[in-house]
């Protein structure tokens, strides 16, 4: 009997979701994500943003041949008909998986890494350069300019090149501290940065916020459901 379909069956609420997930390879989960994104009851426009703008070029290619693979259409159609406007726009060419940042071939995979380090250096300086002929950081003029997803989507980019440990670490502290629970966007996070910057993260949050990541975890969360979270973020002593 297939494991994912046991958990689905026996468990249940939120605990159910961070099992289920943590099944799933990390381009098989974020094709789920999305899916559910688009497709669900009401678009999820945050978890749009959060994995479209923070995602390489190879891993954005690795989704969307999952996303083709688990539910037989092709994720830009769907972003299509399931959004609109500049948002729509932006959000089809991060998924196109085409930004510049190298060729994800493994035989250059170091000299590609360089590439990239020199793009997100290039790019810092543009931002910086755009400062000192406005006096205005680029993040304050895109929130004067736009307004709703189109301009969170915008900033997340910009956020996400600068740092993006830094940026994840500021999705959890709002998911944790909003009054609306925001378990999912918690779920999500932790899952698919579990094995690529969680710890970076962890670093990032205690520096901005003051506490842990485990400390707020334990507070945001009970029973099952909190030993899962604290297992992946995988907390020590000096985070209680």
């Amino acid at each position: 009997k297939d494991l994912v379909m046991d958990l689905k069956e026996n468990l249940s609420h939120h605990f159910k979701e961070v099992m289920v997930g943590l099944m799933y390879p990390p381009a098989s989960y974020d094709a789920h994500e999305l899916w559910h994104a688009l497709k669900g009851v009401d678009t999820e426009e945050k978890c749009l943003i959060d994995i479209l703008a923070s995602r390489s070029n190879m891993e954005i290619f690795q989704m969307k041949e999952a996303y083709l693979m688990q539910y037989n259409t092709d994720i830009q159609q769907d972003i299509d008909s399931e959004t609109s406007g500049h948002f729509r726009d932006t959000l089809m060419n991060l998924a196109q998986g085409t930004r510049m940042e190298g060729y994800a071939d493994p035989s250059t995979a170091a000299q590609d890494a360089m590439n990239k380090r020199r793009l997100f250096s290039f790019l810092g300086q543009v931002f910086q350069e755009f400062q000192n002929i406005s006096g205005q950081d680029i993040v304050d003029a895109i929130n004067e300019c736009y307004d709703g997803y189109f301009q969170e989507l915008l900033v997340a980019i910009v956020l996400c090149i600068r740092d993006k440990p830094s940026y994840f670490a500021y999705r959890l502290y709002n998911a944790i501290h909003d009054l609306g629970f925001h378990n999912k966007t918690v779920i999500r996070i932790l899952i698919a940065r579990s094995e690529i910057d969680l710890m970076n993260i962890r670093q990032r949050y205690k520096e901005r916020y003051g506490k842990s990541l485990f400390h707020d975890l334990k507070h945001f969360a009970s029973g099952h459901y909190e030993r899962a979270l604290l297992a992946i973020c995988a907390g020590d002593a000096e985070d209680y």
